[in-house]
C-alpha cells in the first residue's frame, strides 16, 4: 500500500504546507483554515472520483506500461494544471469574452467577482460534461458482446436497445432536450452547443480508438506503431473521462474557498490519491476479482450524468453525488463479493475432481 500511495502522500504534506504559507501570505492567521479547507476539497475529490479510478483502471488494464507511467505523470499535470487550474480561467475568458491574464489576475486578487463569472458558465460547463458521461454509461450497458450483468432487470434490456442504432447519441439528445425546455431562454443555446459538442467529443475519441484496436488486430506486423498509436488515443480518452467526472468537484470546490491556489492544491492532493488507487487496481488485478464493481462505476457515471443535467436547473449539494456515486460503488462490491461466495463451491469442487 505505501508503494502506491508513496507519492499521493508526497504531495499531500508539501501541498498542506504550501496551503498554509499562501494563506499566512494573503491574510495573516488563515493558515491553518486554509490546510483545513484543502483537506477537505481532497475528501471530496477522492470521493467524487472513486468510480472515476474503477473507469481508468478499466482501461489501463489494455495499456502498455509506458503509457500507465504517463498517465502518471503526464496525466496528472493535464488533470491538475490544466482541469483544476487553467481550465475555469479558460472558461470564464470564453464566455465573458475577457482576456485570460486578466480573468486569472481577477481569481487571484478579486476572487468574488471571478466566482460570479464561473457560475454564470456552470451550465454549458456541466451539459458539456454530463453527455459526454452520459454516453460512456449508455455505451458500456448497450454493448452486444456483454455477457456479465449486475443489475439483470435493467441491463439486459438496456443491451437489446442495442439494436437501434445511434441509441446512445438519441437517449443523450433527448435529455439535452428535457433541459432545455426548463432553462432560461438566455443559456439555452451555448447549453445546446456544449451537450452536442460533447457528444461529438465522445463519438470521436471512442470511434478512433475502436478503429486502431481492429487496425492493431488486422496488421501484427505494425504491432509496435498501432500500439503507440493506441496508448495515445487511450490516454487522452482518460483525460477526457478524468475532465469530465473532475467538472462537479471544480465547481463545488467554489462553495468551499473562492481562492483558486487553495482550490488547486486541494483538488491535486485528491487527484493524486485517485491516480494511485487506479494503479493499485490494475496491478492487483481488482477487478477481475469483483465482476461488478466496473457495472457499479458506470451506473455510478450514469447518476453523476443526470445529477450534472439537473445542476444546470437547480443546485444540487457535492455531498449528495459523493454519497450516491459511493453507495453505488460499495453495493457493487458487496454483490461481488456474495456472488465469488457463491461460486467458491463449485471451483472448490471442480479442483477436486
Amino acid at each position: 500500500m505505501l508503494h502506491y500511495f508513496l507519492g499521493s502522500y508526497i504531495v499531500t504534506i508539501f501541498g498542506l504546507t504550501a496551503a498554509y504559507f499562501w494563506g499566512e501570505h494573503v491574510h495573516n492567521g488563515t493558515g491553518i483554515s486554509c490546510i483545513f479547507i484543502a483537506f477537505v476539497l481532497a475528501i471530496l475529490e477522492v470521493s467524487l472520483s472513486f468510480d472515476n479510478a474503477v473507469v481508468n483502471a478499466m482501461k489501463l488494464e489494455h495499456m502498455s506500461e509506458k503509457w500507465r507511467h504517463r498517465f502518471i505523470t503526464w496525466g496528472i499535470l493535464i488533470a491538475v494544471f490544466g482541469m483544476r487550474f487553467l481550465f475555469p480561467l479558460a472558461v470564464v475568458a470564453i464566455f465573458a469574452k475577457l482576456n485570460i491574464l486578466r480573468v486569472l489576475d481577477m481569481a487571484l486578487n478579486d476572487v468574488h467577482q471571478y466566482a460570479h463569472y464561473l457560475e454564470l458558465t456552470h451550465a454549458p460547463i456541466v451539459s458539456f460534461g454530463g453527455a459526454f458521461l452520459l454516453m460512456l454509461f449508455m455505451d458500456y450497458f448497450t454493448e452486444q458482446k456483454k455477457d456479465v450483468h449486475w443489475i439483470k432487470f435493467i441491463e439486459v434490456p438496456m443491451q437489446r436497445l442495442s439494436k437501434i442504432k445511434g441509441i446512445c447519441s438519441i437517449v443523450t439528445l433527448c435529455a439535452i432536450g428535457i433541459i432545455l425546455f426548463e432553462l432560461p431562454q438566455e443559456v439555452r443555446q451555448s447549453v445546446l452547443f456544449s451537450g452536442i459538442s460533447g457528444i461529438i467529443t465522445y463519438l470521436v475519441i471512442d470511434g478512433l480508438a475502436e478503429w486502431l484496436e481492429r487496425r492493431q488486430e488486422e496488421r501484427a506486423k505494425l504491432c509496435a506503431d498501432t500500439v503507440k498509436c493506441s496508448g495515445l488515443v487511450g490516454f487522452l480518452y482518460l483525460e477526457l473521462i478524468d475532465a469530465s467526472f473532475s467538472l462537479d468537484g471544480v465547481l463545488g470546490a467554489f462553495a468551499l474557498s473562492k481562492d483558486i491556489l487553495i482550490i488547486t492544491i486541494g483538488l491535486f492532493i485528491g487527484a493524486m490519491f485517485v491516480r494511485s488507487l487506479t494503479i493499485m487496481l490494475v496491478d492487483k488485478k481488482t477487478l477481475n476479482h469483483f465482476p461488478y464493481l466496473e457495472h457499479g462505476a458506470h451506473w455510478a457515471i450514469g447518476v453523476l450524468a443526470v445529477l450534472m443535467f439537473v445542476s444546470t436547473i437547480r443546485a444540487v449539494p457535492e455531498v449528495v453525488t459523493g454519497l450516491l456515486g459511493l453507495i453505488i460503488i460499495v453495493a457493487a462490491f458487496i454483490s461481488s463479493l456474495v456472488e465469488n461466495k457463491k461460486n467458491a463451491p463449485a471451483i472448490n469442487k471442480n479442483e477436486g475432481i
